[in-house]
């Protein structure tokens, strides 16, 4: 007899509209391809509560910030964790997934992440800066931003809000993992076009300074982004710990570097329907 093929559960908003990214050609590349070996269902996360019961694993791509539709996005949460549905990404993410608060609690923990607070009497954690950018804790793709002084800050209105230092840099990189496993690292050499990007070869220190995000957060199976600078010091400092729909950026890998994270992709989500199963 055939062998059933595994039913994905794709979430995706293919309008959703980004500066230098084209999520709607990623997301049709990726499903062009898991149509290989998995049955699809794609649909927009709002229009997901229909067919949830219905498959192996619901997978989360690229549906643009859930700051835009924040009451549905909860509401599936809460499905997730009420009826036990299986997710890719696992909705248990410390990161971006629970808004910006890691941030700070990583500043307060040491670790090597542009400085970042919530209130004013932490300020003594930031360094001297003629700038600082404001943003909503709940933010993303600089939606809410704001550019202030040192003086500005002492009479901000912190509700919902962090602050933290410009910080010069020499480059932005991002380093891509599927579960715990390093894939592939790109990186914006013009610092003014952050989503030109070039692939780039980790050093140990490099993959290091990422895993330990990576062994920080609670995610069991999925794709995160470690995204950081280069400082004119030569230091990395994480900006971003992606761990809900992180953007790949597959179109700026060679072709062998791109199939690669392919078969893996694919093996995890093998694995994660497996371990449903069992």
């Amino acid at each position: 007899m055939p062998v059933t093929k595994p039913t994905l559960l794709y979430l995706t908003d293919l309008y959703f509209e980004a500066k230098g990214r084209r999520y709607y050609e990623e997301d049709l590349f990726l499903t062009s391809r898991l149509r290989e070996d998995f049955n699809l269902v794609l649909c927009h996360p709002c229009d997901s509560q229909p067919f949830e019961q219905l498959v192996d694993l619901i997978v989360f791509r690229n549906t643009g910030p859930v700051l835009q539709y924040q009451a549905y996005f909860t509401a599936f949460v809460e499905r997730v964790a009420a009826q036990q549905l299986r997710t890719y990404n696992t909705m248990t993410g410390q990161g971006d997934q629970a808004g910006k608060g890691y941030l700070m609690e990583l500043t307060r923990q040491g670790y090597p992440v542009i400085p970042s607070i919530e209130q004013a009497a932490d300020l003594f954690r930031l360094p001297l800066a003629e700038r600082y950018m404001v943003k909503p804790k709940d933010g993303s793709d600089s939606i809410g931003l704001q550019v202030v002084s040192r003086a500005e800050l002492t009479t901000l209105d912190w509700q919902g809000q962090i602050a933290q230092p410009f910080i010069d840099f020499q480059y932005e990189v991002s380093f891509y993992y599927i579960d715990q496993q390093l894939q592939y690292a790109l990186y914006a050499p013009d610092t003014q076009k952050r989503w030109q990007l070039a692939e780039y070869e980790p050093t140990p220190a490099d993959a290091a300074f990422a895993d330990q995000f990576i062994a920080w957060n609670t995610i069991a199976h999925g794709i995160q982004r470690v995204d950081a600078c280069r400082t004119t010091q030569g230091d990395l400092l994480l900006v971003e710990l992606e761990d809900l729909n992180p953007y790949l950026s597959l179109d700026s890998l060679s072709p062998t570097r791109r199939e690669a994270f392919l078969h893996n992709f694919k093996q995890s989500l093998q694995a994660t329907i497996s371990a449903k199963r069992r």
